[in-house]
């Protein structure tokens, strides 16, 4: 097995890994398309959001049946931790692997790993959450779904970084 990274942007090369605005709506931040051939193991799982936000606000990790449409990830923004390792097979594309969704889809089934309330009110930033599984709890990610990061912050977009780490 061999794994992998990828955050909500494009790979950082002469600027710092940029955030992302939520908008006011639910939005896919992430999005992991895993192939027809193999599934994934999730390691773990993480978020940084530069302000509170105007409205208690959620921030989820769920799989999904259908795609959302998002900015298609390059190979270089699905990062092997191994410099050996071969590229993903979770390959970038606008209903594939990628990020900031502009359409959402028509969501039929979901699987939920992960569900973080945030609290409007909170006085520091950045607010930070960060998630790894023990070894016998990762989720399982099945052949041709969706792995998704999803943020709704009803009032008030906020900058957003995430990122997902697997196995696959």
């Amino acid at each position: 097995m061999h794994r992998y990274t990828s955050w909500n942007g494009p790979a950082p090369t002469t600027a710092a890994q940029q955030s992302v605005t939520t908008g006011t709506a639910i939005k896919t931040m992430l999005q992991v398309a895993t192939p027809s051939t193999r599934q994934i193991q999730l390691i773990g799982w993480s978020f940084t959001l530069d302000d509170p936000p105007g409205a208690d606000a959620v921030i989820e990790l769920i799989q999904t049946d259908v795609a959302a449409t998002v900015t298609a990830h390059v190979a270089a923004g699905i990062q092997p931790l191994d410099p050996n390792a071969p590229a993903s097979l979770c390959v970038g594309g606008t209903a594939l692997t990628g990020y900031t969704a502009s359409a959402e889809g028509s969501i039929t089934a979901t699987r939920t790993f992960d569900a973080v309330s945030l609290s409007s009110v909170s006085g520091e930033s950045p607010l930070t959450y960060t998630y790894q599984w023990m070894p016998d709890e990762r989720p399982i990610i099945a052949v041709s779904k969706f792995l998704r990061v999803r943020a709704t912050t009803p009032t008030t977009a906020v900058d957003l970084r995430c990122k997902v780490t697997w196995d696959e």
